[in-house]
């Protein structure tokens, strides 16, 4: 069942606003957003996953179709498998794979176009750090993959102190995402899923309408430009410049990226780094 309205339940949230009297978050990545003639709108997620993290897409894509303005169903990959994650027009290719010692534990990278409009998606998650310890339980690998198609959609963390209660969300960042006893409370929420702050806030991104549709690359407009994939789009030196958060190897636990590509097009690289 589709979620309805969520508006006042996210009133009780300090990270909300007010604005004609509806209270609508925070968390939205820039104005980065996927251009749609209605909602809502199905997105393709590619699984270019392994077996053993099928259930975590299945899970992550079920959680955020329970938003009101879109949809998100899993079909065939097409980056060729998890260690080569390269993008496809018009939908977000989800892999994993050992990348090695990159300090990411996962990244989500977005190509807009020169209207801020998302073209094609990419996440990755780590499997040098997520099959070891502290990360290689099916909690961290929910609440990864989860934020990862998070920051895929629009959405940015509603937190970035990894040591403090939990939000109940997983665009919260955590280093306790199961929450309860061994965590900052004995009694905080899981932030292995989405919550009622983060669906309001998708319904805030896509509250207006445009002109056409980016995740159907079918019409012509979607690809304005034809936006360039780039190298090394697993290391700093594809991402361009640090616009927010800490570089590699500084002690930080996130990044933004952004790389210039011409003509108003962009590169947008959000990185989880190891702890």
């Amino acid at each position: 069942m589709k979620r309805l309205a969520l508006m006042s339940a996210v009133a009780t949230f300090a990270f909300g606003f007010i604005v004609a009297g509806t209270a609508l978050a925070n968390n939205a990545w820039g104005n980065y957003h996927w251009a749609r003639t209605s909602n809502p709108f199905t997105l393709k997620l590619g699984d270019n996953v392994s077996t053993a993290w099928d259930s975590y897409l299945a899970t992550a894509s079920n959680d955020w179709t329970q938003s009101s303005v879109l949809n998100t169903t899993v079909v065939p990959g097409q980056a060729i498998n998890g260690a080569i994650c390269a993008p496809s027009a018009g939908r977000v290719e989800v892999c994993n794979a050992k990348y090695g010692p990159t300090g990411w534990v996962g990244i989500a990278q977005i190509w807009t176009d020169n209207n801020s409009h998302i073209v094609q998606a990419r996440a990755a998650m780590n499997d040098f750090y997520l099959s070891k310890k502290p990360y290689n339980t099916p909690a961290w690998k929910r609440y990864v993959m989860c934020q990862e198609v998070g920051h895929a959609l629009g959405l940015d963390h509603q937190n970035e102190t990894s040591n403090n209660a939990n939000l109940g969300s997983c665009m919260d960042y955590t280093n306790d995402p199961d929450g309860g006893a061994g965590g900052a409370s004995a009694s905080d929420p899981s932030n292995e899923h989405p919550n009622a702050h983060d669906y309001a806030q998708l319904e805030a991104i896509y509250a207006h309408g445009d002109s056409y549709n980016s995740y159907d690359t079918s019409s012509p407009a979607a690809l304005p430009g034809g936006p360039g994939r780039g190298n090394n789009l697993d290391e700093p030196s594809g991402w361009g410049r640090l616009v927010s958060g800490s570089a590699k190897g500084s002690g930080g636990s996130v990044a933004v990226y952004a790389r210039d590509l011409g003509g108003g097009q962009k590169l947008i690289t959000f990185v989880i780094w190891a702890e």
